[in-house]
């Protein structure tokens, strides 16, 4: 069965099942969490680190119950609000002429705002604040958390 992202497109990887590789992926992200919970950078690492796409990651994740938290973009797993990020006082035209060119279906891509953060030397957060105060939604989320 070919995975499918939140936009209903395969990734062309497995979900998760019993195979060799997933019982590895699933030991390795029970190491790398703590008390039932997932940081975000480290289920990204781990998704760079084995080859595989973000979201089967996340699915993993989701699967074993594991909450992920400390979304890079400050958009959910923070205590005691959930979401941390605050809209920006003023953006640079020219990040937001990179979050308008990079609009998808008028929401921006995870991925395209950690792209867009890295092509300017900014950080993420920074992104993200930008786009709330533009009042663009963030989605979908790499590992599938939105």
């Amino acid at each position: 069965m070919a995975l499918e992202d939140k936009q209903g497109k395969g990734t062309g990887q497995n979900m998760p099942g019993s195979n060799e590789k997933d019982a590895e992926i699933r030991e390795i992200l029970t190491k790398r969490s703590e008390n039932g919970e997932l940081a975000c950078k480290r289920a990204l690492a781990l998704a760079k680190e084995s080859g595989l796409d973000p979201y089967v990651i996340g699915r993993h994740a989701d699967e074993m119950k594991l909450k992920l938290v400390a979304c890079q973009l400050g958009l959910f797993g923070y205590r005691p609000e959930k979401k941390i990020v605050k809209p920006a006082d003023t953006i640079e035209p020219v990040l937001a002429g990179q979050i308008e060119k990079h609009l998808t279906g008028g929401r921006l891509p995870c991925a395209a705002a950690f792209e867009i953060a890295e092509s300017m030397g900014i950080a993420r957060m920074d992104v993200s604040s930008a786009c709330e105060a533009m009042k663009v939604s963030i989605k979908p989320c790499q590992l599938g958390a939105f």
